[in-house]
């Protein structure tokens, strides 16, 4: 080896050193950065709290969480319902060509759209074409379309990043491409596409503006009530629901509250940890499902 050569070797090592240094310092900035965030909001608003914040009455924010984790559920729902075979579609079935790449570029644009437009379409196609009033089920509907795109996005780069032996293997055993796909890919794509729900989850969290054209501002229950028609019951998706993020939104530019303050303070912090649990509680879950299915789980 020549002292030309040992010298490039040389300088890439360096070069090599410094950004990796560079990269590590931009990660942890990073993640102090959002460490500080989520300690300042969720210590700022438990110091908020006061006697009767978590009460399901109308100073209370305990009708609103309801609201957030009963929406989600609907939203994912539908969002799981149509994005995974979606992205099954794109991944296994569609050819390539250029209604393949319109349709993928279609995906990615209306995971870009702005979420008052997509509230304002949800309000259109909805609520107002139906005759309706604001309801929950609208909402849900209408924040599905953001999730969509993501969920569709994940499940197809999970499963055009498995090998192709696997779908290979299981069809030289005998079995059809369709009993592939539900029996190999989708359970070796599971951490991947449930990243992705994770992500669509997050977004329906904290979504405000297009929930306000839709799921309504208000919250009546009565929970004695347990009739699935009444407006006033808890599980009727026909009803108005406000979520924690838009009353974190009320709270602090509309309300005439005292404690609205601390009530929006308060509300953040709750909206915060709810997501924190149910990102730990999702990836359990998916990471004990895929132990299963790899035969990894300690017995």
């Amino acid at each position: 080896m020549n002292e030309r050569m040992r010298s490039r070797i040389s300088r890439a090592k360096r070069i090599d050193r410094l950004m990796t240094l560079l990269f590590t310092a931009i990660g942890g900035f990073f993640l102090v950065f959002i460490l500080f965030l989520a300690g300042y909001i969720i210590i700022g608003g438990l110091m908020s709290y006061f006697p009767g914040v978590l009460s399901f009455s109308s100073k209370g924010i305990g009708n609103q969480l309801f609201n957030t984790i009963y929406l989600l559920f609907l939203s994912l729902v539908f969002s799981c319902l149509v994005g995974i075979p979606a992205g099954i579609y794109m991944a296994e079935y569609a050819g390539k060509g250029k209604t393949t790449e319109f349709l993928r570029m279609s995906i990615e644009s209306l995971s870009s759209l702005p979420s008052i437009v997509i509230g304002l379409f949800g309000y259109l196609a909805f609520v107002l074409s139906f005759g309706a009033s604001w309801n929950l089920m609208a909402g849900a509907i209408t924040v599905s379309i953001l999730s969509i795109p993501l969920i569709t996005t994940s499940t197809e780069d999970a499963i055009r990043a498995l090998p192709p032996s696997f779908v290979e293997g299981s069809m030289a055993l005998g079995s059809t491409h369709w009993y592939a796909i539900v029996h190999t890919l989708l359970p070796a794509a599971l951490p991947r596409i449930g990243s992705g729900i994770i992500l669509a989850a997050g977004r329906v969290f904290g979504e405000a503006t297009a929930l306000m054209y839709t799921a309504g501002m208000s919250t009546r229950i009565d929970w004695s009530n347990w009739d699935l028609t009444s407006p006033l019951n808890a599980l009727n998706p026909f009803r108005t629901g406000e979520t924690l993020a838009l009353h974190i939104w009320v709270m602090r530019s509309e309300a005439v509250d005292p404690n609205s303050a601390k009530i929006a303070n308060f509300s953040a912090a709750i909206l915060v940890i709810v997501v924190l649990l149910f990102s730990l509680a999702a990836r359990k879950i998916v990471s004990n499902i895929n132990k299963k299915q790899t035969g990894s789980e300690k017995k």
